[in-house]
This record gives C-alpha cells, structure tokens and sequence, in this order.
C-alpha cells in the first residue's frame, strides 16, 4: 500500500479524499477506524507522524460524546483515552503515506502530502 487512510464512507470528505488519491494512482488501505477503534497506542503514533503532541488537533469537539464526557477541560490523557474508546472523536481523514500523515480537511490537503513526499524521495 502507498498510503492509510483513516476513513469513514459516510464522510463526503473522505469519499473525495480517496477520489483524489485514486485519479494520483495511489494504492489506499481505507482504514474504517469506527468500526476497527485504533489503540491508544497508534493514535499517539499517528500524532507523531501529525508532527504534533496535542491531541486537541485531532479531536472531533463538536461530537455529542465529546460534550457528555465533559472533554473542554479534559487532560490530553483523558483526551486520548476517549478517542480510543470512542473513535467517532477523531478527526477524519488521516491520510498516513511513509513517516508523514496529514489531516485532509478540506480534502484537497492531501495533495500536500502527495507533493511533499514527491519532494523527499
């Protein structure tokens, strides 16, 4: 595979983002992460690979369950121990292409990451 993507067929933006990196033939996981749940773990790998540490950047604040579970004045670990139990809380889509990933909202984003990565090799 040439790129992960954390994806929700229901999303408009995801549906265009892998419409995007099929015209460029790039060989997608879709990764449907409400029904598999990424760990903890591999949230906080994917931050990394975000280039950040604060889970905030992620985070769907607008979600029902982000409010129910009163994360405003949460810490980052709760934070992220929400997402990972309630995966609904994570942005999407994450698109993940080598040791770079990049949140592609609006979709066309992820022409950043297909240009950078160009750039690199």
């Amino acid at each position: 595979m040439d790129a992960t993507v954390w994806f929700n067929p229901a999303c408009g933006t995801c549906r265009t983002t892998q419409g995007i990196l099929a015209e460029r033939g790039i060989d997608a996981e879709m990764f449907e992460y409400l029904k598999e749940g990424p760990s903890r773990p591999e949230i906080e790998r994917v931050m990394k690979l975000l280039g950040t540490d604060d889970p905030r950047d992620i985070v769907r604040d607008k979600e029902a369950v982000y409010r129910e579970l009163g994360l405003a004045d949460a810490s980052d670990d709760q934070i992220l121990d929400a997402m990972a139990a309630h995966p609904v809380l994570i942005q999407r889509p994450i698109v993940i292409r080598g040791d770079r990933a990049i949140v592609a909202r609006p979709a066309e984003r992820v022409l950043e990451l297909l240009d950078d990565r160009g750039r690199d090799e």
